[in-house]
Formats: structure tokens, sequence, C-alpha cells
């Protein structure tokens, strides 16, 4: 255990969700026959859960901030449902209507940033109000039919990576120029971080053997995921929702926990009134969080949109569920002030994986639905019960390195 933390950064916090994921992941596999970890499903599962991965990311942030978005599914539904409309009636480019359609999702999330922060109405019943709202309203809109999505959207929603350059690297050039760049990234990450905590420590040098480790590992998994994406039948690589899932995921991470705003929303989280004699602007905080929550509902409803081919009144519904399943899974606090982008990756990632391999193996909706239910209870129940019996908490160690900075 030891070499362990050491190996880890002396941080086990996302360790539990990791190995269950591994778990899933072998045993899926095995007992699918070897259909869970193939390009093909892989692919699928990756374009058809990107939608909810990019609404997890905001709506960890409203979580965070003690606040709750119920409306997330029927504004993605909505935003898509206009594009698709304003592109096909007013014979829009495609991206004149995408950019509206963003734009429309700012304006939602401002309407309910408004209620919250200056009406004082919780995020709660201003954002039920809001699902019921757009809901009527795509159904409204719609006349309760599909409308077709332009052509163009079909390669952002459900296109893949190009292919270039030589045969004979026997892969996806794009998806291994990715797999190329993300190991670079993390070898140069961890030797960055073993070069802050040289200089953090005074007369002491650390090991360089932990984070030798660490890089070596992570790299191992970076190229297996890389072959696993870039080996696929012809035609295929890397997702193109994926792409933009993996650009969002660096930038929020960084906002989260290398920018000002980024502390202001965990501290409106932790303790509020404290944030206010601080100088935070908690109103403005609260806001900022829910305009860029329906700003990132209208891009995976446009991401959707393209996936789908067409816009239907059902598009949306009970998004918001899964969305909230994985921040929680991830490890968020329902209370606020705990919660990290990576971890709610984790959580988003093996809903995902359930809901595959179940599919997998044969696994009706209704029944994927109650061992879904029966994970997140499960997650949330032995964090409580680490609490009562005086142990520390799972998700209450997730910011614990942030707050150390």
């Amino acid at each position: 255990m030891k070499y362990l933390k050491q190996v880890l950064g002396n941080d086990l916090r996302q360790l539990p969700m990791v190995v269950a994921l591994l778990v899933l992941l072998i045993g899926f596999h095995i007992i699918s026959g070897g259909r869970m970890l193939t390009s093909s499903n892989m692919q699928n599962l990756i374009s058809g859960n990107a939608y909810v991965l990019i609404l997890a990311i905001g709506m960890l942030m409203v979580i965070v901030i003690g606040q709750i978005d119920l409306s997330v599914g029927s504004v993605a539904g909505f935003v898509a449902m206009v594009v698709a409309i304003t592109a096909r009636n007013f014979n829009l480019p495609w991206f004149v209507a995408v950019f509206l359609g963003l734009a429309l999702g700012v304006l939602i999330g401002s309407w309910q940033g408004f209620w919250l922060s200056k009406m004082g109405i919780p995020g709660f019943i201003s954002t039920l109000a809001g699902m019921m709202i757009f809901r009527g309203a795509v159904i409204w809109l719609s006349g309760s039919i599909s409308v077709p999505a332009p052509k163009e959207l079909q390669f952002f929603g459900a296109g893949y990576l190009p292919e270039w350059g030589p045969a004979w690297t026997n892969m996806n050039n794009s998806t291994l120029l990715l797999g190329l760049l993300a190991l670079g990234f993390f070898v140069w990450s961890q030797w960055n971080g073993y070069q802050r905590e040289k200089q953090a420590i005074d007369g002491t040098r650390p090991e360089m053997w932990p984070m030798l480790v660490r890089a070596i590992g992570g790299g191992l998994v970076i190229a297996y995921v890389t072959w696993l994406f870039g080996s696929g039948r012809p035609g295929t690589s890397f997702p193109i929702p994926g792409l933009v899932l993996v650009v969002l995921i660096v930038i929020y991470h960084m906002v989260t926990e290398r920018t000002r705003f980024g502390r202001h929303v965990y501290a409106v989280g932790g303790n509020r009134q404290a944030a206010a004699l601080s100088g935070v602007n908690v109103f403005r905080t609260y806001f900022t969080v829910m305009a860029n929550m329906s700003f990132l509902a209208a891009l995976a409803g446009i991401l959707f949109l393209g996936r789908a081919t067409a816009a239907g009144p059902g598009d949306g519904t009970n998004w918001e569920l899964d969305a909230i399943s994985a921040v929680f899974i991830g490890g968020a606090a329902v209370s606020g002030g705990v919660g990290t982008i990576m971890a709610t990756m984790v959580g988003g990632v093996l809903i995902a994986v359930l809901n595959s391999g179940l599919m997998l193996m044969g696994v009706g909706a209704d029944r994927t639905q109650v061992i879904k239910g029966l994970v997140l209870l499960l997650a949330v129940a032995v964090d409580a019960f680490n609490k009562q019996q005086g142990r520390p908490s799972i998700i209450g160690k997730i910011m614990e390195s942030f707050h150390k900075k």
C-alpha cells in the first residue's frame, strides 16, 4: 500500500472507481465472448455517450455550487429542434444554424441563471420549470414529427478522424497522431509535476521511480487505447464527438482547477457565506455556471442531432438523469463544494460501459435502468457509510489535493 500511494501521489481517491471500471470492462468482455473491447464497440460507446458526458461536465459545476439542473435534456432537445427547423425552413448554412443554436443555449442559461442569482429561486425549482417549458416547446415547435438535420452535421455527430499518410502504420494515422500527442502531453505533465514537487521540498530530493511508473503505466494505457480506436475497419477511427469531448475535458479541467473562476465555484459550493465575505461574487458565479450548463446542453443536443440525422420530439428525454448519475458516481457531494472533471468522466464512462455491456448480454432497458439505479445508490451509500463510521470519505477526499494548492 505504501508503494501504491507513492505511485498515485499519495492520493487514492479515484482508485475504487478506476478498479470498478476495469473490472466491468474485462468482465463484460469475457461474458460477451470478446465483443466488449473491440474497435467498433468502443467507437460506438464514445459516439453514443459523448453528449451525456458533455452534459456531465456542466452538471458537475452546477452540483459543486450546491444546485442542480433538471432542464438540460429538454434544453438539448429544444436547441436541436430549433437548429434543424431554422436550417430547413430558412435555408440557412449549417454553421449559421449551429451558431444560433449555441447562442440560444446561452440565452436559456442566462434565463435560468437570472432566476437563481437575482430572484433567489433554487435551481431545482427553476430548472424543473425549464424542463417542463422546453419539453413542451419541443413538441409544440415540431408538431410531434421529426425534422431532418443538415447533412454536414452528420460528420460532427457520427464522423471519424480522416485517414492520411502512409499505410505501413496499419492504423488510422489521425488517431495515431492524436495518441502520440496525448502520450507526449501525459509524459510532460508527469515530468513537470515531478519538477514542481522537487522545488517545493526543501532539503529533500523526491524519488523519481514513482513518476517513472506512472509515466510508463499511463503511456501503455494511452498506447492501447490508440491502437484500439485506430485499428478498426477501414473508414473508422477515433470519433469526432469523442474529439470534441476530449477538448472540452482539457478546457474545463484547466478552468476548474487552474483559474480564479474555478476557485470561486468551489468556494461558493463549500461555504457561500464565507465565499461572499472573502470577496467572491456569489451571484455572478451562480449566473455564469447556469449559463455555461445550458451552453453545453445546446452543444450536446447539436452533436446528437448530427448522430441521429434528425431532430425528434422525444430527444433529450431523461438525459439529465444520466448526467447527474455520472457526477455522483464520480464522487461529487450532494451538499456541493466537492467534485472533479476527471472523476466525473470516470463515472460517466462507467455508466456508458454498463449500458454497452448489458446490451451485449441481451439485458433489456427495464433491467438496465434498475441496475444503474442500484449502482448509483451503492456509490453514494458507501460514502455515507464511511462518513458515519468516522473513516475518510471517498468523495470527501476528491478535492483534498485541490485545497492544498
